[in-house]
């Protein structure tokens, strides 16, 4: 039976690997790992397709060292100690070379007493933990685990290392290089890729499927979005399309469409999705696209998070639907995203800015005698409680990065701000 396209052209050198150059570039942190033959434990988090297993494969390869594999899906408890058991005889066998690696793959998955299991082999030295997953880890990693594993953050190919990558499959794959082929254009295929390797693989594998021996393989945006119409399913091998799913939820309380966010809702839940995921995602919504318009939205959102928690499933179905409903019928606003995105961007044009002395605190004589916290202000000694002083660094003044949305909760936040600094002058 012949391996899919994304099987036969998986890399098994840093030599071939394709994207992540932060961390295998030269003289970056894994390749510097890697080369010295010293591999700590870690966890690589990232969306789907760029290069997690395969990086961890590699380095087993590299090192020479024994390597494991679980998936937090399916395994438990018991399937965790056997597999710490053969790491325990391999790192005491004279013939192993490197520390065995066990690779955990949906890492996020394992719950407290399946991570609990891991903690002694780690921090003994038996085992080296390469964990990898699509969810932020300080969510669902214990904090006594994360601490023992550095926390690596993979990205999405961009559009040149998806265009290395076609070239790469069609000049050196066994079947590809022998087909004759015409790329008149990548931009949908680059497009419904979003920066997953193998889903433009799965999409190349399809187009050449279905293209007969004796025909050209043509490459273009019409015939690309025209195979995937026919087979919506056939590159995406998680069968739900679990990306475009929870896109089209996230979309549809942002587009304050309450009977959509409910339909989108029923999918990820009918798909078999963690309940968990899903209220991550609603108390982000909240935050990001609600924000200031509705503070409560968040007390909802992070409420819902915490009975997920309590209840499980198949109850949690309707805390789920409740929040979904609240926040796709509440006002809107990004303000809050917004400036704090706008804020990090200018701090990182303008550095390590020195705090006024005005603003430091003065807990020695020294620091009083250098003049720290000399001049404050405090606010509660004023008429309603506010008097105005300067709370950033001199040297940039006082740029504005809060821009309030046009809603009733924000208008009068603004308004009342406005009123005390204009009164002040």
């Amino acid at each position: 039976m012949q391996a899919p396209l994304a099987e036969r052209l998986r890399p098994k050198s840093l030599d071939d690997y394709i994207g992540q150059s932060h961390l295998v570039g030269d003289d970056c942190i894994l390749r510097q790992m890697i080369n010295s033959g010293k591999v700590s434990s870690f966890i690589l988090w990232g969306p789907p397709g760029v290069g997690k297993t395969t990086l961890a494969r590699i380095i087993a390869n590299t090192t020479k060292s024994p390597f494991y594999t679980l998936s937090a899906v399916h395994a438990g408890v018991k399937e965790v100690r056997d597999v710490l058991d053969r790491c325990r005889a391999d790192a005491q066998s004279v013939f192993t070379q490197g520390r065995p690696i066990l690779f955990i793959d949906e890492i996020h998955r394992f719950n407290k007493s399946q991570q609990d299991s891991l903690l002694g082999a780690v921090e003994s030295g038996i085992v080296t933990l390469i964990g990898a997953t699509t969810e932020n880890p300080s969510f669902e990693v214990i904090r006594p685990l994360l601490s023992r594993a550095q926390v690596y953050t993979l990205k999405p190919l961009d559009a040149e290392e998806l265009t290395t990558l076609l070239n790469r499959a069609l000049t050196t794959d066994e079947i590809l290089k022998q087909r004759k082929v015409n790329v008149e254009s990548t931009d949908a295929l680059f497009r419904f890729s979003g920066g997953d390797a193998r889903k433009l693989l799965n999409i190349l594998d399809l187009l050449e499927q279905s293209t007969t021996q004796d025909e050209t393989l043509v490459i273009n945006d019409e015939l690309v979005t025209k195979r995937l119409q026919e087979n919506p399913m056939a590159f995406d091998k998680n069968g739900e399309m679990h990306y475009d799913i929870i896109s089209a939820f996230i979309k549809s309380v942002r587009g304050s469409d309450p009977d959509a966010a409910i339909y989108w809702l029923a999918r990820l839940i009918a798909g078999g999705e963690d309940p968990k995921f899903i209220a991550r995602r609603l108390v982000i919504l909240a935050s990001e696209d609600i924000g200031l318009a509705n503070p409560n939205a968040l007390l909802l959102a992070n409420a819902t998070f915490d009975t997920i928690h309590k209840i499980g499933w198949p109850e949690g179905r309707i805390p789920l639907a409740e929040c979904t409903i609240y926040l796709a019928t509440s006002p809107k606003s990004n303000s809050a995203y917004m400036a704090i995105n706008q804020a990090l961007e200018f701090v990182n044009q303008t550095g390590n800015l020195p705090v006024p002395l005005h603003l430091r605190n003065a807990p020695t004589k020294l620091m009083k005698d250098l003049g720290y916290s000399q001049n404050y202000k405090y606010s509660h000694d004023y008429p309603g409680n506010f008097v105005r002083q300067q709370f950033m660094p001199e040297e940039i003044g006082h740029p504005t990065f809060w821009n309030p949305c046009d809603n009733p909760a924000e208008n009068k936040l603004h308004e009342l701000n406005n009123h005390r600094w204009k009164s002040s002058n």
